[in-house]
């Protein structure tokens, strides 16, 4: 039995851990900013958080964590003695019911209301490895925060599971929430999720499914549960752990199931369903590359995911999840699942006659595996086997060559006379180039006999485009003369003018018709079932990418020199914000690129290997995408170009103009009004729209070519942002 000593002994501790900086209530804070005159933003910069943070600790829904929290309490207690409340908000006395006997309650003033459930939670014991960080009971998080809560799905999509020296395990989740884990092997860790945490992310379409949960282990939790701290050489190449492994062994006894990729950076635990439910989770294994730094980090700082807090990337996750939707996996295949998630294959139908529902196929998804088109498929495809010499380059005769830009020229010397290139880049590139573009669902249909061109139908064309002369062609409706040899030809990555028949994809041969010519077509692989299939995926990547930059102060309303300047600052505004931005970016890209996955060394070449068996492996989308987003850009350019503005080099979605200032607004062109030529480049944040992304000197660039021996692009070595990714 404890003695008296011992028990005073725990209490005095247990109320050591009692935070001293008690926060006055939510609404006394935001009182304290604005009778100082402050924003939400200024407080934030000041505490290196947030704008939202700030509004969510006023609004009560969160509340502030070390180091942040005494900061906080200290720059309100210096407001409160500056701005004291005025009498009028005292509070005044309750109005009681006649008939209520009970004693009357009277209220605490407001300087001495008690701070929210989370001020008073205990902090870890100081063999912590992060001194101060607070362990939070669970807690329903906040709908405003995240949406409309689903009970099923309270403590957010996923959690970062970190273990500290004593060896306990908490589960950071998003909005601050801490969770006490008491699970001691990766088994135990899985059902404690399935049956007590709460995590998950409901559905994007109705009939779609729910997205398992995804615990992200950190380094100490590795250790804390019996895992390897690095993968092998050997088991990197697998992707895997060995099935001997003590952990794998581990989960088999337990009676958990495992996807053919084992136990590696992105592993997949399951139990058998229970009816229609799903038991399964996904673990995200972030010392073994789980979350590649090139996608979800930042290029010159490779150990930052690993060294970032918990709660920070917990925050940074469960916004990426709350905006795009649960990571599956590397930003491509995400991508790929977004697809799949807007636009789901099947749907429930109840049977008239039976009255029980059975599996339906929807009409606007792709729906099944469909024979592949010589001309469409990569090098490696079996399709090709024994048609081709191993090393045989396909020429575009026999090969879909739709691939962005890469293109460049010597500047005349009338340009040499300029100081500057100016290099701008085209916002979310590809997810644009999606928008509102028709592409094929079915499989491909064969037509032979010189088929006349049709516009609508989506598929690979085979056709001589050589004749378009870009000297003379039609911008808008108006015929326009153009220096053709300063343009790119549209319908080669490389610029270079077509010489005879080769394959294109829809969108670049009504591209020629557009720009006023005649197109005779040989033969033709085109779909017949179709429909704008990537239109809910680009919206949803445009809203969340735009909200991002809204974030980081670039909104929709700025224009020219204003966007220009929101721009610079957004880059030093909110490091996980920008971190969030190029990770939306990376998925629309890499998830158009999915949609022909190289085989990368699975299997010997011309052997199947597994993208191959996905409804969503359709190499002809991307090539309609890809066709698209180019043409798109040159568009672009013969509308400057009929403004007497011209470009040097052309790097995937980067466009370089010799300039007599370092600044855009120096050189794109506009109307006597100083509007953007219409059809042209214009500055700002939505996808399609166009951003500052350098400026070098001419002078730089001719030394670089004198050291190269000649020249070549430079789209994308002109960066004002070094750590910017290329391509977008």
């Amino acid at each position: 039995m404890s003695t008296e000593n011992e028990l005073f002994s725990a209490v005095d501790a247990l109320l050591e851990q009692v935070p001293q900086d008690d926060l006055p209530p939510p609404a006394e804070r935001k009182r304290l900013r604005e009778a100082a005159g402050w924003s939400q933003a200024q407080i934030a910069k000041v505490l290196d958080a947030r704008r939202e943070a700030v509004g969510n600790w006023e609004a009560g829904k969160t509340e502030p964590r070390p180091p942040r929290r005494a900061a906080y309490a200290r720059l309100l207690e210096g407001l409160a003695a500056r701005f004291p409340a005025p009498a009028a908000d005292a509070p005044s006395a309750p109005v009681v019911p006649e008939s209520f006997t009970g004693p009357v309650p009277v209220p605490a003033p407001a300087a001495e209301a008690p701070a929210p459930a989370a001020a008073v939670r205990p902090a870890p014991a100081a063999s912590s490895r992060r001194p101060g960080a607070k362990k939070a009971v669970a807690k329903k998080t906040t709908g405003a925060a995240t949406g409309v809560v689903d009970p099923r799905f309270e403590n957010g999509p996923l959690a970062v599971v970190d273990a500290d020296a004593d060896g306990q395990v908490s589960a950071y989740c998003v909005g601050g929430l801490v969770l006490d884990v008491p699970a001691k092997t990766i088994p135990t860790l899985v059902d404690w999720t399935l049956t007590e945490g709460r995590l998950g992310q409901a559905r994007l379409h109705r009939n779609g499914r729910d997205a398992d949960p995804v615990l992200v282990l950190t380094a100490a939790a590795l250790e804390r549960f019996g895992l390897p701290a690095a993968l092998s050489e050997e088991e990197r190449h697998a992707s895997r752990l060995p099935e001997g492994h003590k952990v794998v062994k581990q989960i088999a006894r337990a009676g958990l199931q495992m996807t053919q990729r084992g136990l590696g950076p992105w592993a997949r635990l399951y139990r058998d369903p229970e009816g229609s439910k799903r038991r399964c989770v996904q673990l995200c294994v972030l010392p073994w590359n789980a979350l590649d730094t090139r996608e979800w980090g930042r290029k010159d700082d490779p150990q930052l995911l690993l060294t970032m807090d918990p709660a920070d990337l917990a925050q940074y996750l469960g916004l990426y999840a709350a905006r795009v939707m649960t990571p599956r996996g590397t930003t491509a295949t995400t991508g790929l699942e977004l697809m799949v998630a807007l636009r789901p294959p099947t749907r429930a139908e109840k049977d008239p006659a039976t009255g029980e529902f059975q599996r339906a196929f929807n009409t606007d998804a792709l729906t099944a595996v469909y024979d592949v088109v010589e001309c469409e498929v990569p090098d490696e495809h079996p399709i090709l086997k024994g048609k081709f010499a191993r090393h045989h380059l396909r020429t575009p005769a026999e090969m879909l060559m739709e691939e962005p830009y890469d293109w460049s020229r010597p500047l005349t010397d009338d340009e040499c006379a300029n100081e500057f290139l100016v290099a701008i880049d085209v916002n979310m590139s590809f997810a644009a180039a999606a928008n509102g573009l028709t592409v094929g669902l079915n499989g491909p249909t064969r037509l032979t006999g010189n088929p006349a061109f049709d516009p609508s139908l989506p598929g690979s064309w085979l056709v001589d485009l050589s004749h378009v002369d870009l000297a003379r062609v039609k911008v808008g409706k108006q015929w326009t003369d153009l220096d053709a040899t300063r343009l790119p030809s549209p319908f080669t990555p490389k610029g270079d003018r077509p010489d005879g028949p080769a394959w294109y994809a829809t969108p670049t041969v009504a591209y020629a018709v557009e720009l006023g010519y005649d197109v005779a077509p040989v033969e033709a692989y085109v779909r017949t079932q179709s429909a704008r299939y990537l239109d809910p995926w680009y919206k949803r990547l445009r809203d969340a990418y735009v909200e991002t930059m809204a974030d980081l102060g670039v909104t929709t309303d700025l224009g020219g020199s204003e966007f220009l300047e929101a721009m610079a600052r957004s880059r030093s505004t909110d490091p996980v914000m920008s971190l969030l931005a190029t990770a939306i970016k990376s998925t629309a890209k890499g998830g158009i690129g999915k949609l022909r996955q190289r085989s990368r060394g699975q299997v010997p070449y011309y052997e199947h290997y597994p993208a191959l068996n996905r409804e969503t492996w359709r190499p002809d989308i991307r090539a309609a995408v890809l066709s698209n987003q180019r043409v798109g850009i040159h568009r672009k350019v013969l509308k400057t170009a009929a403004a007497g503005l011209y470009p040097a080099h052309i790097g995937t979605d980067a466009v370089v103009y010799p300039s007599p200032g370092p600044s855009p607004l120096d050189v794109l062109p506009t109307t006597p009004e100083g509007k953007p030529v219409p059809g042209g480049f214009r500055l700002g944040v939505s996808p399609g729209m166009v951003k500052h992304q350098g400026t070098q000197t001419v002078l730089w660039a001719e030394q670089l070519f004198e050291e190269r021996g000649g020249v070549f692009n430079i789209a994308n070595l002109i960066k004002t942002d070094p750590t910017a990714g290329e391509g977008e």
